[in-house]
C-alpha cells in the first residue's frame, strides 16, 4: 500500500506539472508575453518545474532581492549612520548614505540628537560621494516623482519636500521651509498643479479657485543644499567643506537594519534600496558609488550563480538590469543561509497580508512570501511558496513585454501559483 500511495503522489504531481506547464504556454500566447518560471525544492535540491528559467528578463523591483543580499553580506544587522571627525572646536561630518535621517517611514537613529547637541562648529563634506545621483537606465522624465528620488550621501526627509494646499487654506505650505523661496506662481489657473523645472529646484505652482494638493517631490541634490537643509533642521549654523574622508574616523551606527530591509522589500521603496547599495559600497571602499558594491558582490559571491546577472542599480528602476529566474531562485537560497525563514519572512511582502502582495494571493493561511517587480509591460514575483502539505518551495515567475495591463497577467500568475500550492 505504501508503494501504491507513493505512486499516486508522483502521478498527481506529474499531472499538476503538466497542467502548470500548459498554463505557462497559454500565458505567453494570450498576453503575447515572454514568461519564465522555476520552481525549486531546496530540501531535495531539485527543480520541479522549469520554463525558460535560463532566459534573461527585465526584473524591475526583483532587483531589490540583490540589494538585500548585498546589504546582508556587507553590513548585516548594523549599518553605518554617519562618519565624523573632531578637530579642535570643529565637527566634520560625512554621510554614510543612510536614508533614515528624518525619513517618516523609518526609526530615527542618533544622528539628529548627536548633531543638535554638539557644542562644536559643524562642517559637512560630500567628498566621499561619487557617481551620478540617478542610476543608469532610469527614465529621465520620472525626475519629478517621489519614487525616483535622487541618491545622495546624507539624505534628509527621504530627499523629498512636501507641498500641501488644503481646500480651506488661502496659501500653500512647503516643508522643509528652505524650499519656500524656490516656488513661483505660474500663469495657469485651470487646475491646481505643480511642476519642477528639469535640472533645478525651481517649482511652478498653478493655483485655481478650488482643489487641494498634497504631494511629495524629489529635489535636485547638491552639497550646498544639504548644508542649508541641515542648518534649517538643526536650527544652528552648518558650513560646507570639501574635505576627503579620513582613513581613521569615528562612526555613528544604525541598529534598525531590519526596518530598512522590511520597508524596501514590503513597500518596494526605491529610495531605500538605492541608499542601501550606496552604503554597502561605502563600507567596502570608503566611497559611496553603487557600481563598487555591485562589482564587489559579483566577484566575491556570485561565482556559482547559474547565469551572470546584468545588474545596474539597487532599486530596479533601470531597464538595463537583466536576470534569469534560475539565478533569482539561487539567490533566495543563498539568502536563506544568512537569514532563516523566521527572520526573513517578516521582512517580505506576504500574500493577502502585507506590502505589495496585500491584495493578492489571499488564503486562510499565507502561502506566498516574496518580492514583486513591476515596470510598464513587465511584472515578476519571486520568493517562497508554502504548499498545502507544508512544504516550502522557492520560485521565480517573470513576465516581460505584454502590451496590455498587468491586471490579467497577475490573475493568471495567481491561478498558477495556487495550483502549485494545492498539488505539491
Amino acid at each position: 500500500m505504501k508503494g501504491l500511495s507513493g505512486f499516486c503522489i508522483v502521478l498527481l504531481c506529474s499531472c499538476a506539472t503538466t497542467k502548470i506547464q500548459k498554463q505557462l504556454v497559454q500565458m505567453e500566447s494570450e498576453f503575447q508575453d515572454h514568461v519564465g518560471f522555476l520552481l525549486y525544492d531546496p530540501v531535495a535540491e531539485k527543480n520541479l518545474i522549469s520554463h525558460n528559467s535560463d532566459k534573461y528578463f527585465t526584473p524591475a523591483s526583483n532587483t531589490k532581492i540583490f540589494t538585500l543580499y548585498a546589504s546582508l553580506q556587507i553590513m548585516g544587522d548594523t549599518l553605518p549612520a554617519l562618519y565624523y571627525e573632531e578637530i579642535g572646536d570643529s565637527l566634520i561630518i560625512w554621510g554614510s548614505g543612510d536614508p533614515s535621517f528624518l525619513y517618516p517611514w523609518l526609526p530615527q537613529t542618533e544622528v539628529f540628537e548627536f548633531l543638535s547637541q554638539s557644542d562644536k562648529h559643524i562642517y559637512f563634506s560630500d567628498a566621499n560621494f561619487s557617481g551620478h545621483t540617478f542610476g543608469p537606465g532610469w527614465a529621465w522624465d520620472d525626475y519629478s516623482y517621489s519614487f525616483s528620488s535622487e541618491k545622495s550621501p546624507l539624505p534628509i526627509y527621504g530627499n523629498t519636500l512636501t507641498f500641501r494646499k488644503e481646500l480651506t487654506e488661502n496659501y500653500p505650505s512647503v516643508q522643509p521651509s528652505v524650499f519656500k523661496s524656490m516656488f513661483f506662481l505660474s500663469d495657469s489657473v485651470a487646475r491646481p498643479s505643480i511642476q519642477r523645472e528639469y535640472g533645478s529646484n525651481t517649482f511652478f505652482y498653478s493655483p485655481s479657485n478650488g482643489g487641494s494638493l498634497d504631494r511629495q517631490f524629489p529635489y535636485r541634490y547638491s552639497g550646498i543644499l544639504t548644508t542649508e537643509l541641515l542648518a534649517d533642521t538643526l536650527k544652528r549654523g552648518v558650513r560646507y567643506i570639501d574635505k576627503p574622508l579620513p582613513k581613521i574616523r569615528k562612526k555613528l551606527f544604525n541598529y534598525y537594519a531590519d526596518s530598512l530591509y522590511k520597508e524596501m522589500m514590503q513597500q518596494s521603496d526605491n529610495f531605500i534600496a538605492e541608499q542601501l547599495l550606496l552604503m554597502s559600497s561605502g563600507v567596502i571602499s570608503d566611497t559611496l558609488e553603487s557600481e563598487i558594491g555591485i562589482k564587489h558582490i559579483k566577484q566575491l559571491y556570485f561565482s556559482e550563480m547559474p547565469d551572470d546577472p546584468i545588474w545596474k542599480d539597487g532599486s530596479g528602476l533601470s531597464r538595463y538590469n537583466l536576470f534569469t529566474p534560475r539565478s533569482l531562485v539561487w539567490l533566495w537560497n543563498e539568502i536563506l543561509k544568512i537569514k532563516p525563514t523566521d527572520e526573513l519572512f517578516p521582512l517580505l511582502a506576504t500574500g493577502g497580508e502585507s506590502g505589495t502582495l496585500q491584495n493578492y494571493y489571499k488564503s486562510e493561511s499565507p502561502y506566498i512570501f516574496g518580492k514583486t517587480g513591476t515596470l510598464s509591460n513587465n511584472h515578476s514575483l519571486s520568493g517562497f511558496l508554502i504548499t498545502r502539505k507544508g512544504k516550502m518551495l522557492i520560485f521565480s515567475l517573470m513576465n516581460n513585454n505584454y502590451p496590455g495591463s498587468s491586471s490579467p497577467v497577475k490573475k493568471k500568475m495567481e491561478q498558477l501559483l495556487w495550483e502549485v500550492h494545492l498539488n505539491y
